[in-house]
């Protein structure tokens, strides 16, 4: 599979909604392909490098394990700048990418398997109330189903909801065991 990629300084989880401000040309055309022909595009955190292209500046490389994101919404509230909403779905490795004329990114990609849906074990039990009441609270909540009943789910919500470092969200990212994902929640809550 190929996909363009966005590279940004976030992560975007598997069930997530992020919202982007798109002005630079390489990444309207890629809005407007993927809008054209109903497809996702990549969401990579930056490696190393810039998020926006500036001249003389070492230009943004991906991280191996990145997230599908789907267009939900999108509006021009001004010429040249393109809002749009999207849904993080199914984790993909990069096997190899190369960088277009226009600057943009484009990967050749394998779907990782989503993790198991495994329950919440007892000992995380206490987050799951947290994060309803959280989420309940939110004006922009992640797509709905609610899946309260999930560990990945829970992990990942946590992990976008909590002021976690960048390279900790992909850690929690790559990893492919929900419980994994949620105990890697649980001590950074008990270090903090």
């Amino acid at each position: 599979m190929e996909l363009p990629l966005f590279l940004l300084n976030v992560v975007l989880h598997s069930g997530g909604r992020m919202e982007l401000r798109v002005f630079e040309t390489r990444y309207m055309d890629m809005v407007k392909e993927c809008l054209r022909t109903d497809t996702p595009f990549g969401v990579c955190l930056i490696a190393q490098g810039s998020e926006v292209a500036v001249p003389g500046r070492p230009t943004a490389e991906p991280r191996a394990v990145g997230t599908l994101a789907t267009i939900a919404d999108w509006q021009m509230p001004q010429l040249g700048i393109l809002h749009i909403v999207t849904h993080g779905g199914q984790r993909f490795r990069i096997l190899s990418w190369r960088r277009e004329t226009s600057g943009l990114v484009r990967a050749r990609v394998e779907l990782l398997p989503e993790p198991q849906v495994a329950p919440v074990p007892g000992d995380y039990a206490r987050l799951v109330p947290m994060l309803r009441s959280l989420i309940e609270s939110l004006e922009d909540q992640p797509p709905k189903p609610h899946r309260f009943y999930d560990a990945a789910w829970v992990a990942d919500r946590w992990a976008e909801l909590l002021p976690l470092p960048m390279d900790k969200r992909q850690e929690i990212l790559e990893l492919d065991d929900g419980i994994a994902r949620l105990d890697a929640i649980y001590r950074f809550l008990e270090e903090s």
